[in-house]
């Protein structure tokens, strides 16, 4: 009886301390901000809960309990985290209290900008299955992607054709979860397997890197006379500019990323016509969660090794995904007609243009009101989809503190606002890439707190 007494007053002690820290911590922050205000604090209180509470399963006789802390011990312990707790809130709040608080993440390309104009389609894109359907890990087996769905790849040619950002014809459209794997596959079916030495991999900084490549260099300063692979992204993430090949040299090949190339981001002056040419549902039409992107490839061989380094990988990729993006990618496309008609609110690329032109704009005043940053400039050009002229608003914006700030991101960081370092693309600790996709209400805190802040 004693033991199952002590027992059950360890559980209340336990599950007590966790109820009050839980909803202090909620009342003060939301999502992640405690972490980021206490810091190593907490976590080192977590890892002292952790290492009790196994030394507790390993022997919870009451003869342990002399290393355990009394009830008097464990609600002192508690008064202190939490007193800690609400005084780092305090702290943090203080600094930014024109907005409650709130941490803006703007460091992940996450398109939840696009969430409220799916809303407002309600069930235009509702795809409903039965059990039976999608069971086999087959799709196609006389295609050369044989798990690619039939009506995906319909709806990727047509919705190419009617925006006319891409050559679809005599083109094999592999399908990929995401561009990072289509890229993997393409660096697997476009290196030599038998070659002496790693093809070296090259892109103009600054670029964009997963971190699990080790990049051969800047392609500008390339001068190595063996075969390499150039990565094209154009409009370039992270500083929007349109580009084209650097190296252009004979044994060279090159891999084009063209995720951000629709019209609400850039204008459409041609449809490109490339050997190897990457999508993704995530930035064309906001799904990224549907984890579904796409290749356009011109040699047979190439998409073979691309489809057997999926299989491989990952056996296939989602059915259910790909009959979402299909239906999804049709309602898009059954509005290209009159996507900037009066009632261009309605469509998706209307929406989307309208609001990244709305964006660009509260954000270069912003920057011009705070004078300690600068933003990039883009021509004007004509777009053929949409049949006006406007400059580029790209998906991120490459944001330079100027002045004697050397640490862009941990300046930024001590306001509030999280963004991703110059140094992740390859180029110098002054630049941050900054998220335009982010939902209208964190976007405006952001934008208020950035022109708040002075030399």
């Amino acid at each position: 009886m004693d033991k199952m007494r002590a027992l059950s007053l360890k559980h209340l002690l336990a599950l007590s301390l966790a109820l009050n820290v839980g909803l202090i911590l909620r009342i003060g922050h939301v999502g992640e901000t405690w972490r980021v205000a206490l810091g190593p604090r907490v976590f080192c209180w977590e890892e002292k809960q952790r290492s009790s509470e196994a030394a507790y399963m390993a022997d919870p006789s009451p003869s342990s309990s002399s290393s355990s802390p009394s009830p008097e011990q464990a609600h002192a312990s508690k008064r202190t985290l939490v007193g800690e707790v609400a005084s780092a809130s305090a702290a943090l709040t203080e600094e930014v209290e024109d907005d409650g608080g709130r941490v803006v993440n703007l460091d992940h390309g996450d398109p939840t900008l696009y969430e409220r104009f799916w809303r407002q389609m309600g069930d235009k894109t509702t795809v409903v299955m039965s059990g039976w359907q999608s069971i086999s890990y087959f799709s196609d087996i006389t295609n050369v992607c044989w798990f690619l769905e039939p009506e995906f790849a319909k709806a990727v040619v047509r919705l190419h054709k009617l925006v006319g950002n891409a050559i679809t014809e005599n083109r094999y459209i592999v399908v990929g979860t995401g561009s990072t794997q289509l890229f993997h596959a393409a660096l697997y079916a476009l290196c030599p397997p038998n070659a002496s030495e790693p093809t070296s991999v090259l892109s103009a900084v600054p670029y964009y890197s997963s971190g699990l490549y080790k990049w051969g260099g800047d392609a500008h300063a390339f001068d190595e006379n063996k075969p390499y692979i150039e990565l094209v992204t154009s409009p370039n993430n992270p500083d929007g500019s349109t580009r084209q090949a650097v190296i252009n040299r004979d044994g060279g090949i090159l891999v084009h990323d063209l995720a951000y190339y629709w019209p609400q981001y850039t204008p459409i002056l041609s449809a490109a016509n490339h050997d190897l040419m990457m999508f993704t549902v995530s930035k064309s039409t906001g799904h990224a969660g549907t984890r579904i992107g796409w290749a356009l490839v011109k040699d047979e061989e190439v998409a073979r090794k691309m489809t057997l380094f999926i299989e491989l990988n990952t056996l296939g990729v989602s059915k259910d995904s790909q009959l979402r993006a299909a239906k999804i990618m049709q309602v898009v496309a059954d509005s290209c007609g009159n996507a900037y008609s009066p009632g261009e609110a309605q469509t998706f690329f209307g929406y989307g243009y309208h609001h990244m032109a709305k964006r660009w704009k509260q954000l270069r005043a912003a920057v011009e009101k705070s004078r300690l940053f600068s933003l990039p400039n883009f021509p004007t050009a004509f777009c053929n989809f949409s049949g006006r002229s406007f400059e580029s608003q790209p998906a991120f914006a490459w944001l330079k503190c100027e002045g004697g700030v050397e640490d862009c991101a941990s300046f930024l960081g001590s306001h509030g606002i999280l963004t991703r370092g110059g140094e992740h693309f390859g180029f110098c600790s002054k630049y941050v890439r900054v998220s335009m996709l982010l939902r209208d209400e964190d976007f405006d805190i952001f934008t208020k707190r950035l022109s708040s802040i002075q030399s």
